[in-house]
């Protein structure tokens, strides 16, 4: 379809998004030449960059990740010590119907902070609100109406006012903030202990910059481009993803209850859960699969470009045209999925009750421009879910019967504004 003077291709279902991200994996790994997100990005970073800077940015987000402890036990005792907040705080609702919305969007920014900056804010902190604040601006511009009037105008809509200069202001916000964190990590002169991705990055740079190599793209611009993403990517997408495994509970009490009692059977209530623990708790994982499948949290996959003619089911695909990977028909497809519109954990099981990985699960997308932070993003909502299932029943208000399941269409596909109950266990 053509949407003003761009040629847009939709990939839909399980086949046609494997095998053709597969086959073309090359060709379809450039970003959208989009005025807004150019305007927003730079072409620096990991989301918006493409090329060399992209394959340097990724490759330095990737290893950071990796060093930091992703399914190390590092990274999971931060991500412990952010939920374990969440619990204090849902305890102090009191059982009472409460919107959870803030609590838990304060969790999912201090895990981004912690694995960026090495260090959690509190909630009342102004800047890191500031920063929430800044985020929601910019999901809501780019999810609206004017972001398509400024890609069909740029040149006149830069000279405009609008909400296109608020979203562009909160970004240079949000990389002015980062570039502090930056210098004070700079000043501390901790480097080569390092403790978080600013470290690692300068760590980058500085052996970059003594082999005097002239196509590093290792600088401090890029590293806050590479910070923007981390939030922009890992913020809103887990809040939505803990706001329906909420909903989920609730409207599933049986399901709940059967994953409790998994958890309680295998671990009791003494020793913590580590992310390894998840092949201890095939239900259970089994449950947060099927959490991300039913209610997937984007309205599609994020769009490529192709880099140059390609062949494609017998059509011809011309140099430049924008590539939509339809990530939520794959995960509804009915083809692959015995109940595609029910909430049905058993999608991951088989006959003996066994966790199964399914290749049509493509919640973090495919080839070259997957998920950065596929592995960060499983290991918080396991550690999240497992720690406020060991504390609390998630229950319907009284005189609610059950939690409407219709999502707000967005970029992410939020559930509709709710209250829960959080119980806390006798025990």
């Amino acid at each position: 379809m053509w949407i003003g003077p761009y040629l847009v291709v939709v990939l839909s279902g399980f086949k046609a998004v494997k095998e053709e991200m597969t086959r073309f994996s090359e060709e379809f790994s450039d970003r959208p030449d989009d005025p807004f997100l150019t305007a927003l990005g730079k072409g620096m970073g990991i989301i918006l960059s493409n090329g060399h800077t992209w394959k340097q940015q990724r490759h330095i987000g990737v290893t950071s990740l990796r060093k930091l402890g992703l399914g190390k036990k590092s990274i999971e005792q931060r991500i412990e010590e952010v939920a374990q907040t969440l619990i204090d705080n849902f305890r102090q609702t009191n059982g009472q119907p409460f919107d959870p919305s803030f609590l838990v969007l304060n969790a999912v920014s201090n895990v981004i902070c912690a694995l960026s900056f090495g260090h959690q804010f509190a909630s009342e902190d102004e800047n890191f609100q500031k920063l929430i604040q800044a985020l929601k601006t910019i999901v809501n511009f780019i999810a609206g109406f004017f972001h398509m009037v400024y890609d069909l105008f740029p040149t006149i809509m830069s000279n405009l006012p609008g909400p296109h200069k608020k979203a562009l202001a909160s970004t240079a916000w949000i990389l002015s903030f980062a570039k502090q964190e930056i210098q004070k990590h700079k000043e501390s002169g901790s480097l080569h202990e390092p403790q978080d991705f600013i470290d690692y990055y300068l760590l980058e740079m500085e052996k970059h910059q003594s082999k005097n190599d002239p196509s590093s793209t290792y600088n401090e611009e890029n590293l806050a481009h590479c910070i923007y993403d981390f939030f922009a990517a890992g913020t809103d997408t887990s809040f939505v993803s803990m706001k329906w495994a909420l909903i989920l509970l609730a409207n599933h009490p049986d399901i709940q209850e059967k994953v409790k009692k998994e958890i309680e059977d295998v671990f009791g209530f003494s020793r913590s859960i580590s992310y390894q623990d998840k092949k201890k708790l095939p239900y259970t994982n089994a449950v947060i699969h099927e959490m991300q499948r039913a209610k997937y949290v984007l309205l599609f996959g994020v769009p490529r470009q192709s880099t140059k003619d390609v062949k494609m089911r017998g059509y011809h695909i011309p140099k430049g045209t924008f590539i939509v990977p339809d990530l939520r028909s794959v995960l509804l497809d009915p083809e692959q999925w015995e109940t595609p519109e029910r909430f049905n954990p058993n999608h991951f099981l088989d006959k003996d009750g066994k966790f199964v990985e399914r290749e049509e699960f493509l919640a973090f997308g495919t080839g070259q421009r997957a998920c950065v932070g596929e592995q960060l993003a499983r290991i918080e909502l396991f550690i999240f879910l497992t720690s406020l299932l060991r504390t609390f029943s998630f229950q319907l208000p009284e005189g609610v019967k059950e939690f409407n399941e219709t999502p707000v269409v967005n970029v992410t596909m939020p559930p509709q504004p709710y209250k829960i109950c959080a119980i806390p266990h006798k025990s």
